[in-house]
């Protein structure tokens, strides 16, 4: 598809036309209100509170969170955020945090403050289940903190404190448990893993990034939610996404630690250069204060009233997911989650899960897939929220009528030839041209006239091991954002 207009217009064009402009390049994007992406998006379902955290954006557009003493207003605004959420997670106003952009800067910060705080350990190690988020990796990778990895119960999903205890080493900087894990939304057992890593002196983060701001409202409306927050002994930080069920404008997550050292461990400083002194609490340094203002907003518009209701909602669609699933022949959830995400599996080995994928996208309902790793299944990932009860009838009709098409096409045989032939291929070689070339085998439809069909990708990096599907992934990352594949 050709530009409609160069890159860098000549002359300057009006708002309007720039407006009409994007909303033609969005048309094609998942909608991110209604419920219908059971990923990547969260809505409240209140347009009011929505225009309540715009407004406050937009106000705050301007204010640079390079240096609070210029602007103090992020000062103010950050410690009301950063008390709200840990009084309701274990803490209290005085519980020192840091507002971030989001949750992986908040596992970054984390895994940051805890190799930080042992700077005579030449060779960091940190330990993590195997749903473990990616931002793990990703800090590890950035950091050079080596991630090791521990399985975890294949029944429950939730991770193994005798194991993690195990695999804790003299290199060990930090033991992480997930509150709950994205993949399958249950909490693993905070208590023991925490106190296991007390009882060694190594500091224990909770990744509660997807839960944080979930749990403590479902906990009201009835759930039994295990324990998880700073209240815990032996948990030293905690990170909590305000952009997921706390309804605000992405961009905003806090990272709370128990004590200020861990905190300072965090911090850079950088005064030996001509310039001014620089002082960061995020790995950003310039940063619009607007996701601060927005997240301050939606708390302050929905207020703990409306967070109960949100959270009495997701649970209750939550529950009538799993009963109407149970009904579905081929599907199972995965574990028993406690939260409101739901890992669909299958429970007939013939039912294509990325088929079926494609089929409730073409249904309207976007379902995440999840691929196989450490002998826990492949599975589809479904995120509830707070307008999510209103449409779990059409979700379930989506999915039995998705289940009924896949049956009938009959199963997919494995592409065995591709498979060889991209193991033995060295991507080094291909360039983005070449790369793209290879994805219609793959049966990739991008076409801005077709709704994408990701199956047959999926297939191929689920066929794959690990360390092929990372070069694949971002191979066709480096791909997408070329002028080679069709629908760019």
């Amino acid at each position: 598809m050709t530009d409609r207009h160069p890159a860098l217009p000549d002359a300057g064009r009006t708002a309007d036309e720039l407006l009409a402009e994007l909303r033609a390049l969005t048309a094609g994007d998942l909608p991110t209100r209604g419920g219908r992406t059971t990923a990547y998006t969260y809505d409240a379902g209140r347009p009011e509170v929505r225009e309540a955290a715009e407004r406050a954006y937009l106000a705050m557009l301007d204010v640079n969170g390079l240096d609070p003493t210029a602007f103090p207003s992020i000062v103010a605004l950050e410690r009301r955020v950063v008390g709200a959420v840990a009084e309701r997670l274990g803490g209290d106003h005085a519980t020192p945090g840091i507002f971030t952009s989001g949750g992986t800067e908040s596992v970054l910060l984390a895994v940051k403050a805890a190799r930080d705080a042992r700077p005579g350990i030449a060779e960091p190690e940190i330990v993590v289940p195997a749903t473990a988020h990616a931002a793990f990796f990703k800090a590890g990778s950035y950091l050079k903190v080596k991630v090791v990895t521990v399985p975890v119960d294949p029944r429950t999903f939730r991770a193994a404190p005798a194991a993690m205890a195990a695999a804790c080493t003299e290199r060990t900087v930090l033991v992480v448990a997930s509150a709950p894990s994205y993949a399958h939304g249950v909490v693993d057992p905070v208590t023991e893993i925490a106190a296991d890593a007390a009882a060694r002196g190594i500091p224990c983060h909770v990744d509660a990034c997807v839960g944080g701001w979930l749990l403590p409202w479902l906990a009201e409306a009835g759930a039994t939610v295990p324990p998880f927050d700073l209240a815990v002994p032996g948990v030293t930080s905690l990170s909590c996404d305000l952009h997921k069920f706390g309804y605000a404008p992405k961009g905003a997550s806090v990272l709370l630690f128990r004590d200020r050292p861990m905190r300072l461990a965090a911090y850079f400083a950088c005064a030996q250069w001509p310039g001014y002194p620089v002082v960061n609490s995020t790995v950003q340094s310039s940063k619009g204060a607007g996701p601060l203002a927005g997240a301050w907003a939606t708390l302050q518009a929905l207020g703990a009233d409306g967070y109960r209701e949100l959270g009495r909602s997701a649970l209750a669609a939550t529950r009538r997911l799993i009963a109407g699933v149970a009904g579905i022949d081929g599907l199972r959830v995965l574990g028993a989650p406690d939260a409101t995400l739901v890992a669909l599996g299958a429970a007939d080995p013939e039912l294509d899960l990325w088929e079926l994928a494609d089929e409730s996208r073409a249904r309207g309902f976007f379902l995440q897939p999840q691929l196989s790793v450490d002998g826990l299944p492949a599975s589809l990932h479904v995120t509830l929220t707070g307008v999510s009860e209103h449409g779990v009838d059409a979700l379930l009709a989506a999915l039995r009528d998705s289940v009924a098409a896949v049956r009938d096409r009959g199963p997919v045989a494995p592409p065995t030839e591709i498979l060889a032939l991209l193991d033995q291929l060295d991507f080094s070689l291909l360039d983005d041209a070449a790369f793209a070339a290879l994805l219609p085998a793959a049966g990739l439809d991008l076409s801005p006239t077709a709704t994408p069909r990701m199956a047959g990708v999926n297939r191929l990096l689920d066929g794959l091991p690990p360390h092929r599907r990372n070069q694949l992934a971002t191979r066709f990352l480096s791909a997408l954002y070329s002028p080679h594949l069709e629908g760019n």
